[in-house]
């Protein structure tokens, strides 16, 4: 499991890196909410198809090496020329997950989807817009509108059903059943 101090590590260790981390999944979602509802097996994130490397390097100091590509993953250059994966999962010897997917910022500042062929896929870039908290420490993250658009589309978990339900008692939000 990776825990809320375990998220906070990470993400001030990569901005100490000028390395910004946007969260999604469930940590990003218990940001919006300022609350950890329920326990995380990992903690996803986008960030910087330039940046990639880099962060690659710092966390395989803190012991994270690769556990598996995801099928979305295509290959892609950054722009000092170094091929790297575009959507991925490192691990540590305890077992906590990094899932990091790449992304590109147009000059308007909307994110474009380095593991995403499809040039029709934008993150626009009031969705990168998000704050949320972790035990009270401010986090770039998703917006709730974002993640309820990265859920759709198909059959959700429970959990994920739930995450969903308190974001929409929080902001107001419908999300289809």
């Amino acid at each position: 499991m990776t825990t809320a101090e375990d998220v906070l590590h990470i993400y001030q260790l990569l901005a100490d890196h000028n390395i910004p981390i946007w969260l999604t999944g469930g940590w990003g979602i218990d940001a919006l909410l300022g609350e950890q509802t329920r326990p995380h097996k990992d903690l996803d994130v986008l960030l910087q198809l330039d940046d990639m490397v880099q962060m690659q390097g710092i966390l395989a100091r803190e012991g994270y090496h690769l556990k598996e590509l995801w099928s979305e993953n295509r290959g892609d250059t950054d722009s000092a020329g170094n091929e790297i994966a575009t959507a991925f999962v490192l691990h540590d010897a305890e077992g906590r997950e990094f899932d990091a997917h790449a992304i590109r910022l147009d000059a308007d500042g909307n994110g474009l989807p380095a593991w995403e062929e499809s040039a029709d896929f934008t993150i626009p870039k009031d969705d990168l817009s998000g704050v949320g908290t972790i035990t009270g420490v401010a986090v770039q993250c998703l917006t709730p509108e974002a993640q309820k658009r990265f859920h759709t589309g198909y059959e959700l978990p429970e959990k994920h059903r739930e995450d969903l339900r308190l974001l929409d008692e929080k902001f107001g939000l419908a999300y289809p059943d």
